[in-house]
């Protein structure tokens, strides 16, 4: 079963770094409610930096979301919008870091920051994925938002480090389907199970699943009383991982129940 994905995989720190170029950056901790008074954009931006810097991320995103409100056409908003759905990515609240970078990219789609905007969408939904045992809606968005990284920048940081996390992406879904025909084949559900294998091979075939997935199908083709099927596979396990255990396992399971069989 594939686990977790390992969360942060060069992401936060690419992102600090990037962004140091906006503002300082901070790790994240919980913040206490801010006492909202109007003031000049340069103090009160100055005052979010303060509190992000010395990691009250959540006091200091709603500090720089004070900035749009009360200077809504100052310079410092806008810069002001970014470093707002930064801060809630530290605090780990994605939710609003995905809305406020979706928004800053309604408002200036055309940005120089733009980029960084939709890495940090990509980052967030990155975050949550869950384990393999949970629904992989927020997996699919994952990938997705990494895609359109890779597809409208592709020549960046941003990118080459949405590629990184699109093979990540790729094994985890893999994943996801394999304990799912697993499952499928213990409830002797075999023509289920043998969809899900297919789909790792056909979709997911550069990931470190697809070993096993040509040998779930050697054991369910068997079990569909199809054995043409089940050398056929077997032989692509044995052409491409001559010598893994799942080729091994499936060499025995044909020659001991489709001797003789030729591959359709």
């Amino acid at each position: 079963m594939q686990s977790k994905l390992s969360p942060r995989i060069l992401g936060t720190a690419l992102a600090a770094t990037i962004l140091t170029t906006l503002g300082g950056c901070a790790g994240s901790s919980e913040g206490k409610d801010v006492a909202y008074v109007a003031r000049d954009v340069e103090s009160l931006y100055t005052e979010a930096q303060r509190r992000l810097d010395r990691g009250n991320t959540l006091q200091a995103a709603a500090l720089f979301d004070e900035v749009e409100r009360q200077h809504p056409y100052s310079p410092w908003a806008r810069r002001a919008q970014l470093m707002s759905a930064f801060s809630y990515y530290i605090a780990r609240d994605y939710n609003k870091a995905i809305q406020n970078a979706q928004r800053f990219l309604s408002i200036h789609p055309g940005n120089k920051d733009a980029p960084y905007a939709y890495y940090l969408i990509a980052l967030s939904y990155y975050e949550q994925i869950s384990d393999v045992n949970r629904d992989q809606k927020i997996t699919e968005q994952a990938q997705t938002a990494l895609r359109e990284v890779n597809r409208r920048f592709p020549q960046t940081e941003y990118a080459a480090d949405a590629r990184l996390k699109l093979d990540l992406v790729a094994d985890h879904l893999a994943g996801k389907e394999m304990e799912i025909g697993r499952h499928y084949q213990r409830m002797g559900l075999w023509l289920a199970a043998d969809m899900r294998f297919r789909n790792v091979v056909e979709k997911f075939q550069t990931t470190s699943h697809t070993a096993e997935a040509l040998y779930r199908l050697t054991e369910s083709s068997l079990a569909l009383g199809v054995p043409q099927e089940a050398v056929k596979y077997a032989a692509v396990l044995g052409a491409n991982y001559p010598g893994s255990e799942w080729y091994e396992k499936a060499f025995k399971l044909v020659s001991k129940n489709a001797e003789g069989v030729t591959a359709s």
